[in-house]
């Protein structure tokens, strides 16, 4: 396979590579490296690819296990959750401030969950994964899946109930 091959085979899913390190990592300059790193390693075996299947699982995977040995080796996850992906231009002042406040609190929450929850919750809500595709790369039940999604979602829908409400139910 050729570059041009190889880029035209993972230009669909390049920019879910990139989220998904940065989700993990919380850094952008990290996740930029970990992308490049996982497409590196991605052309090292472009001739061997057709046997993984699906490529995009495969990098999703890729990544994932990249991220988390860094994690693992670095444990510094004190740093916060930045999500960028939302942009609403013809928003009011007030309103794009009321909506980066809930992304900081939904972020704050999601920081807290542990590393699995956080992942399943980014790529089912954040990247529209199926349950079955979640449950392949993260080697789990789909029922399993569901669960800890449902559970992660009760997590951040409690904890932004609670900083609303001021603590006061």
């Amino acid at each position: 396979m050729n570059q041009s091959e190889f880029v035209v085979l993972i230009s669909p899913f390049k920019d879910k590579v990139f989220r998904l390190a940065k989700r993990l990592l919380l850094s952008k300059e990290e996740a930029e490296d970990a992308t490049q790193e996982v497409l590196t390693k991605l052309w090292s075996k472009n001739d061997s690819l057709n046997k993984y299947g699906s490529v995009e699982a495969f990098a999703m995977t890729m990544t994932k296990n990249f991220c988390l040995d860094q994690l693992k080796s670095k444990r510094a996850n004190n740093e916060s959750l930045v999500h960028s992906n939302y942009v609403d231009t013809a928003a009011s002042l007030e309103k794009k401030l009321e909506d980066q406040d809930s992304l900081k609190w939904v972020d704050t929450c999601l920081a807290q969950l542990p590393e699995q929850q956080r992942m399943i919750v980014q790529l089912r809500d954040v990247e529209q994964y199926e349950f079955e595709e979640i449950a392949a790369l993260l080697q789990m039940k789909e029922s399993a899946v569901r669960v800890s999604l449902s559970r992660a979602r009760k997590i951040i829908r409690e904890y932004i109930i609670k900083t609303h409400t001021h603590g006061n139910k």
